[in-house]
């Protein structure tokens, strides 16, 4: 018997379940079951019980977990298997392995505790137990490596939409992944992939939101935020990632994984970037332009001095007034 069952039956009802229908539905005694419930209770599950009526589960705890995010869900396909982790060190990794076991298209894996968090060009995002949102979702796309540039500009679109709504903050996109409020940092993405030579076998992409963390490594403050310090108040963090995944699928499917014209112009009126003055590195030179658009493959248009425009697909990019 697995606490899931216990708590799946439970939440599909406000109504109470006898602990004898427990027993019959999972094939175990009311022993059993009691203990479960026990077990469920000494994790937060607020789980009332009355004689002769049994068991009805009055509230779920604050902290990530499947039950409470997928009474939140409305997906057909991310969110379909869903996994919550104690601790880990990194959800694109576990999912990895995941992928490489054959799990299915739209596999979440979330966790409470992230240790070894990864992010672009190798850094590290670490955060306390439960105070930040840490999550990677699996897609098996069929469609060829070169196509793949799409997806991380489309999950930046989705979550930057889902937290203005959770919100109300004016969040935005600072290119080509991160979603920001004001100048500071509030939620970064990671996406990889497994491929072979002219078909994707798997993407993962990875995204870490910075929810209750009210102070940050002396490192990264100056460009760092969170949604309790934008606006002094604790959220749902399931109802919240429940949200984001909402979002991400109706994104994806609406564009198939693709760039779309809607897409792109939605991406570029909340792009922070575009407009601004710019430097990046092209080689061992550091170059200085103006950021004036987004191209249909992600790519960052920037107009140099002397008029010419070049793209830039990766690599680090600051923006006047961010970082």
């Amino acid at each position: 018997m697995n606490n899931q069952t216990i708590l799946d039956i439970l939440t599909q009802t406000t109504e109470y379940v006898s602990g004898q229908a427990l027993a019959e539905e999972l094939g175990v005694s009311r022993q059993a079951v009691w203990k479960e419930i026990q077990s469920l209770r000494s994790r937060g599950y607020d789980i009332e019980s009355v004689t002769n009526r049994g068991y009805r589960l009055a509230s779920m705890p604050d902290y990530l977990n499947s039950a409470a995010i997928k009474a939140a869900l409305n997906t057909k396909i991310i969110g379909s298997e869903l996994t919550v982790l104690d601790t880990v060190g990194s959800t694109n990794d576990y999912l990895k392995q995941s992928g490489a076991e054959g799990c299915k298209s739209g596999t979440v894996a979330a966790t409470r505790e992230q240790v070894k968090g990864k992010g672009r060009l190798g850094r590290t995002w670490q955060s306390k137990r439960d105070e930040n949102i840490a999550f990677s979702v699996l897609l098996r796309p069929k469609m060829a490596p070169n196509e793949v540039a799409s997806v991380t500009p489309l999950t930046g679109l989705a979550v930057c939409k889902a937290l203005r709504g959770f919100t109300g903050l004016d969040c935005r996109i600072k290119w080509p992944n991160d979603v920001i409020v004001g100048r500071k940092k509030l939620c970064g993405i990671l996406t990889e992939m497994s491929a072979e030579f002219d078909a994707v076998e798997y993407i993962i992409t990875g995204i870490g939101i910075n929810v209750d963390q009210a102070v940050f490594p002396e490192e990264i403050a100056y460009k760092a935020t969170s949604l309790l310090l934008e606006t002094g108040r604790h959220y749902d963090k399931n109802k919240l990632l429940a949200a984001v995944l909402n979002q991400m699928e109706q994104e994806f499917l609406r564009s198939n994984l693709e760039l779309t014209s809607d897409a792109l112009d939605e991406y570029s009126k909340l792009c922070a970037t575009v407009g601004k003055s710019v430097t990046f590195m092209r080689g061992t030179r550091r170059v200085s332009g103006m950021a004036v658009g987004v191209a249909e493959n992600g790519e960052l248009k920037i107009m140099l001095s002397d008029g010419s425009v070049v793209m830039v697909n990766s690599g680090e990019v600051t923006a006047q007034g961010i970082y």
